[in-house]
């Protein structure tokens, strides 16, 4: 039997594995892969971006110099290459005239823990890390200003210092989200820098239908957008990147629309039309995004949409980070059984709780591999069937079903496959 050699990338590496030829069916790619990168002047795009803002003057022109500047960055779980975009920023706000002392940058932790020095350093760079002041808020440390509710019911509440800064300026990367829809825009702000109430009750609405990969109507979108336009977003600067995180699209100015010129990049680039398989491959595309099981989940939603029912999916995630989240750990240690933990959430809605509900739901539907750095209980708990190495899981689907056929997805945090119908 002739066997394919494969890779997909698995934390800051790769993962090499073999698979019979004739159990293989394909790699879901981007559809831009294999372009050449050298094409691609990341810096000109980033700039012209810059100058020329989509439903909003340039940031340059809208910053004076007394003005104080609050620049929201990603945390240390999105792949958004904030170190590399922040001096992209910072001609803009010089070009104003507004001095280093008057910008503060912000971590958008959401629920997430806080970063070690190491990882603001890596986040930041090390010549912003030493010029400016940054802050980060571990949920519940730091007081909050209440700006009323959106026609949701979801309460708006930002951390105080922020709104205390007379510009805000959102800095993030656009993917698809597995209940906001997408990544990006307002998200810089909720769920970025707000309460934990907020938080929670914009995610409450992730069970309604809307609330999947690929939809700007999403509730949770739309409702975080609300809040955005309330607050006062005033100025982003969004980037798309391709595979192996170089960007290869920008667009600045109003944090809808832009976002949404973003939106088109991505559906362009990463929603690709698949025929169901049998049985799945799928890497998140290494590190940040399999930094834990936590942010593991979201290539295996994305994975389900390319799996008949009933099929087998394989997740390979480092998961360096181990779970990732207090509750959903205390989740998986607490729900015996699938069932248990879809009961409970049905019951009871508890933030980190939500993934080990959607887990177990999928574990319902589709035999679910991990191949990882957890142990054999935690995953187990996760309701995964452990497996050491990539052929240990697909010798285990082709004993259940010996002529499955396998797609395999190595970049599953930015690909969404959509079935064929």
């Amino acid at each position: 039997m002739t066997n394919q050699n494969l890779s997909v990338p698995y934390g800051s590496g790769a993962l090499s594995f073999e698979i019979p030829e004739s159990a293989f069916l394909g790699l879901v790619l981007p559809a831009n892969e294999g372009e050449s990168e050298s094409e691609i002047d990341s810096d000109a795009l980033i700039r012209n971006a810059l100058k020329n803002p989509i439903g909003s003057k340039r940031l340059s022109e809208i910053a004076v110099p007394n003005q104080k500047i609050a620049v929201i960055v990603n945390d240390i779980t999105r792949p958004t290459p904030s170190a590399y975009l922040i001096p992209f920023v910072l001609e803009e706000l010089a070009a104003a005239g507004v001095p280093d002392e008057n910008i503060t940058f912000y971590f958008a932790l959401g629920l997430h823990r806080a970063h070690t020095d190491d990882e603001i350093q890596k986040l930041l760079g090390s010549d912003i890390y030493n010029r400016f002041k940054f802050v980060q808020h571990e949920v519940g440390t730091f007081p909050t200003t209440a700006f009323g509710k959106t026609s949701r019911g979801t309460p708006i509440e930002i951390y105080s210092d922020i709104p205390e800064n007379d510009l805000i300026v959102g800095i993030g990367e656009v993917g698809f989200h597995y209940y906001a829809g997408y990544s990006g825009g307002a998200k810089s702000l909720l769920p970025g820098v707000s309460s934990k109430d907020s938080v929670i009750t914009n995610h409450k609405m992730m069970i309604e239908k809307n609330a999947v990969s690929g939809r700007v109507d999403s509730p949770v979108r739309q409702d975080l957008e609300e809040a955005a336009g309330i607050i006062g977003l005033d100025f982003i600067l969004n980037v798309v990147l391709d595979s192996h995180k170089k960007v290869v699209a920008a667009a600045s100015g109003n944090y809808i629309d832009a976002h949404r010129e973003c939106v088109k990049v991505v559906d362009a680039m990463y929603k690709i039309s698949v025929e169901p398989a049998d049985a799945v491959i799928v890497s998140c595309g290494g590190y940040p995004k399999d930094i834990n099981l936590y942010q593991t989940n979201k290539a295996l939603d994305n994975a389900t949409q390319a799996v008949k029912e009933g099929g087998a999916i394989i997740v390979v995630s480092e998961c360096r980070d181990g779970i990732g989240n207090e509750v959903y750990c205390k989740w998986n240690q607490e729900c015996k059984t699938a069932a248990d933990a879809i009961a409970r959430f049905a019951e009871e809605f508890e933030f980190g709780g939500h993934k080990a509900a959607t887990t177990a739901a999928a574990s319902q539907r589709f035999d679910l591999h991990l191949v990882s750095g957890l142990s054999d209980e935690a995953a187990e708990e996760a309701f995964f069937i452990p497996a050491t190495t990539v052929e240990e899981a697909i010798s285990k689907v082709l004993s259940k079903n010996p002529d499955a056929k396998f797609h395999v997805i190595p970049y599953g945090g930015q690909t969404l496959p959509v079935m064929k119908s």
